[in-house]
């Protein structure tokens, strides 16, 4: 009887096994919002607030001191003495927060605080003498940057000597951990002369008041404009939940000209005027707010709290030094007939997606399920139907030639300015068992450097080589990016150096590292995996690496300025610490470095400026390894995992950036993902994948949105699509069908085929019955036989049962954790690196999770899992 028992469980094993080999990589997969609550328990405050920046220059970091609100709508004040008596003037403001604990921040400019305490409540008021709006921030805006020549003047005779940074707590439940909060704003100053003063405008109604239920609702403001000339170059917008838009004009002479029209649920940045505009003395500035009643049950009056509203256009502008103003304000208006002018844009409203409106206002509703590695959300759902609701899908451009290029192991890609791909490839070199000692000292140099071109410039339409480069350079090619001037920074793990290439130079500009010289000072590396170059402030990242376990930072010119990160310790992996830290990339908007910490299998963010841990990005579906993360403007982060486990899924993934939530995840159609190395995106969501295994370069690109539902009946799942009904109904009729409709159907039909889905299940499973049937006579049969010829057959049989089950066995992925990691106040350590970094080399293997850290010369990888392909 156990026997039979044993074959049993055999058949089942074997049918889930089976089925799951059939199961589309979608869906396993559910869209979660992510909530944007900070996961920190301790603050990270900067413990120097003044950096230095060279001979003339220098950063203040500006931050709460571990504060943690009792009740919502607090406001809270912190004031900061300038460190300089002379001159100096602000170029750079960085956001040091997050929405999902602050609603919104100021700061202002004045010589005499409210209160010489560390923090106070700010009812006690920001300054006693006159204060200038020097900043202001909400909604996760991104950094602002002035123009230049253009600077905010402090110090010295006539300007600000402090700085009081207020924070306003709208909802509190954030901070139900008890967690310090150290948010804040980072100024880059200079002490050169700007030749330009900077200043604020503020536009602001007082007195707007919103009746329940009132459809529309328009705010004005308007004032005479009477001082010397200013060119106003950026603006922000600020209300809270009810405002639309928000628009703002110069008038003269009767003509409206817009300086700017944003939605303020969208994030509050300042935005850049898009065409230039100068106000001169007798000009009349106007501003409208759009509001709705609707959903209100009482009056909305302006005021201070997250119920309350504002309606506020703030303007940055630039004058002459010897005329300049710092700060203007505007709170009437003076004449109410002239907005029967308006123009009507302003009073047609911005739509903005409901995801992102629930993203600016924070997920409070939602409710959060912690688990032991990171949050997830519990989303209502219907049980009767579900709607995925995504703009894109990326899929592989199936009829691109680049696939069939004969390449050697891809370690690297980028794209040029001109939106060329750039691949970097090991051509007839690989990295193996005899390629490193113990030392991680290449040990393959008589072979001699790669003689093909190892860096090959593509045209992203046909695959045609335009250029090549990088023959006679290197040995084992690595990580590769491309700044914004077209150089090439590539990175070489056998001489443990990374290069600057000119695009038509034969020489390097410059070289970092020793070559052939292993080590973990300021001068050496250990097989440096990537790099990565900041389009403003040229400063160079380093991924560094397989046997070292840091992110080191040099100025452009190649000088040592700061490292941070150490091993991963014994247990969970904290922020900071990395097992393979393999990919980078900016989010410049953001002021953020996001990286690929590959054995741990997860994204970590830091502050580019300063290496403070912002956040961690970890889902299951990511399985044991991350391989490469990519960022493109406008807040996509694209990823690849790495090579497949049982129970993963090897494939590509799309994410929001704000939220870590995954929106997408691909696989190719031609050939299979065995070993995917590197990925780069560009703007228009067009994805390239490089593999070492494979020696394959894939091409994906997103198609429109497709109303795509999965409506559930009696357990039954089916799936509508509209183009597919549109062809089949047409073909029904006999109706012609457009050219348009029938290619993008049938290229839909290819991708489903190539990741079967629940019919194909079906289908299996209707296949597999008569087998099944067979299978249970057998073993009836011989347990039959058993019963005739005792228990040595029956001891057999268990034997055989036990190899079986024993191959059958690995690691589950387990259930879809869309958690997100807004870490941002979460410590970690700065360790030295003052000596050679041997845990988590390339050699090493740890028994209990099968981790292999070295890509090139380990085993073969076990062949993928029906689930991958």
């Amino acid at each position: 009887m156990a026997g039979l028992i044993n074959n049993l469980l055999i058949l089942l094993l074997v049918f889930q096994n089976s089925c799951s080999g059939f199961r589309n990589p979608l869906s396993v997969f559910k869209r979660y919002k992510d909530t944007t609550r900070s996961l920190s328990s301790e603050c990270l405050g900067n413990n120097r607030p003044v950096i230095s920046l060279g001979l003339t220059d220098f950063a203040l970091d500006i931050r709460m001191p571990g504060v943690t609100p009792k009740q919502s709508d607090t406001y809270l004040c912190m004031s900061l003495h300038l460190p300089v008596d002379e001159e100096a003037y602000v170029v750079d403001f960085r956001p040091q927060a997050s929405m999902d604990t602050v609603h919104h921040m100021l700061l202002f400019g004045c010589n005499v605080p409210s209160s010489t305490e560390n923090y106070w409540d700010c009812d006690e008021g920001t300054c006693t003498d006159k204060s200038n709006i020097l900043y202001a921030w909400a909604r996760n805006a991104p950094p602002t940057r002035l123009p230049k020549g253009v600077g905010f003047k402090v110090g010295g005779e006539t300007g600000s000597k402090y700085f009081v940074l207020q924070v306003h707590y709208g909802d509190v439940s954030a901070f139900r951990d008890k967690h310090k909060d150290c948010s804040g704003v980072t100024l880059h100053l200079t002490h050169q002369r700007q030749p330009l003063i900077a200043g604020m405008y503020l536009m602001m109604s007082v007195n707007t008041v919103i009746p329940p239920g009132e459809k529309v609702v328009d705010a004005d403001i308007a004032c005479h404009y009477q001082k010397y000339p200013m060119h106003l170059f950026a603006y922000r917008v600020h209300t809270h939940r009810l405002g639309k838009v928000v628009s703002g004009y110069r008038v003269r002479n009767g003509q409206w000209t817009l300086i700017g029209r944003q939605s303020p649920q969208l994030p509050q940045a300042f935005y850049p005027v898009e065409h230039p505009v100068d106000i001169s003395f007798g000009d009349t500035l106007a501003a409208r707010c759009l509001f709705t009643g609707e959903g209100r049950t009482m009056e909305t009056h302006i005021g201070g709290t997250a119920s309350d509203e504002m309606c506020n256009f703030y303007i940055m502008y630039y004058m002459e030094a010897k005329h300049a103003v710092s700060y203007m304000t505007c709170t009437q208006n003076i004449n109410p007939d002239m907005f029967r002018n308006i123009p009507q844009e302003a009073n047609i409203p911005i739509p903005v997606k409901s995801d992102m409106i629930m993203m600016t206002h924070g997920h409070h509703h939602e409710e959060t399920k912690k688990t032991d590695d990171s949050f997830s959300l519990k989303q209502p759902k219907r049980e009767e139907e579900e709607v995925l609701d995504q703009d894109f899908h990326i899929e592989e451009a199936v009829d691109w030639p680049g696939v069939n290029l004969k390449l050697g192991q891809v370690s690297g890609l980028a794209l040029d300015p001109k939106n060329n791909l750039v691949i970097f490839h090991r051509g007839d070199h690989v990295w193996d068992g005899n390629s490193f000692d113990s030392s991680f000292v290449y040990q393959q140099r008589g072979l001699g450097p790669i003689e093909q071109n190892t860096i090959l410039v593509i045209d992203p339409s046909n695959a045609d080589i335009l250029n090549s480069t990088g023959k006679n350079l290197f040995y084992l090619p690595h990580g590769l990016s491309i700044d914004k001037d077209g150089n090439y920074w590539v990175t070489d793990v056998a001489l443990h150096q990374v290069f600057k290439l000119g695009v038509h130079d034969k020489e390097p500009l410059l070289i970092l590292g020793r070559s052939l010289q292993p080590g973990s000072d300021k001068n050496h590396f250990c097989q440096p995996t990537d790099v990565a170059v900041d389009p403003v402030t040229g400063n160079i990242y380093v991924s560094d690496g397989y046997c070292n376990s840091r992110i080191v930072v040099f100025s452009p010119n190649g000088m040592f300025t700061m490292q941070w990160g150490e091993e991963t310790s014994v247990g969970k992996a904290k922020p900071g610490q990395f097992r393979i830290p393999h990919s980078l990339t900016l989010v410049p908007e953001f002021g953020q470095l996001c990286v690929a910490d590959r054995e741990n299998g997860r994204i970590q963010c830091f502050r580019s400026e300063t290496g403070e841990f912002t956040r961690e990005i970890k889902h299951k579906l990511f399985g044991r390894e991350l391989f490469a993360v990519s960022y493109i403007p406008g807040g996509l982060l694209f990823a690849v995992n790495g090579m497949p486990y049982p129970g993963d899924i090897v494939q590509g993934f799309v994410m929001n950036f704000s939220t870590g939530e995954i929106i997408d995840t691909f696989i190719p159609v031609r050939k299979s993902f065995e070993m995917p190395h590197d990925v780069v995106a560009s703007e228009d969501k067009t994805v390239y994948i490089g593999d070492a295994y494979a020696k394959t370069v894939w091409k994906f690109t997103s198609t429109e949105k497709m109303e795509h539902r999965s409506v559930k009946k009696a357990g039954i799942e089916v799936q509508e699509i509209k183009e597919a009904e549109t062809v089949i109904e047409a073909r029904l009729k006999n109706k012609p069908v457009s050219t348009e409709s029938q290619k993008k159907w049938e290229k839909h039909h290819i991708v489903e085929q190539a990741s079967p889905g629940i019919s194909f299940v079906l289908i299996t499973t209707l296949l597999i019955i008569p087998i099944v049937v067979l299978l249970a006579i057998a073993v009836f049969i011989r347990w039959r036989k058993t019963r005739v010829y005792g228990a040595d057959a029956d001891h057999k049989l268990e034997s055989s049962s036990g190899r079986i089950l024993g191959r059958l066995q690995g690691k589950g992925s387990g259930g879809l954790n869309l958690g997100n990691f807004f870490a941002s106040h979460k410590s970690y350590s700065r360790k030295g690196f003052d000596r050679l970094s041997t845990e988590g080399s390339d050699q090493e293997k740890d028994e209990d999770d099968g981790t292999d850290s070295e890509e090139e010369y380990s085993a073969p990888p076990p062949p993928p899992v029906s689930s991958s392909s």
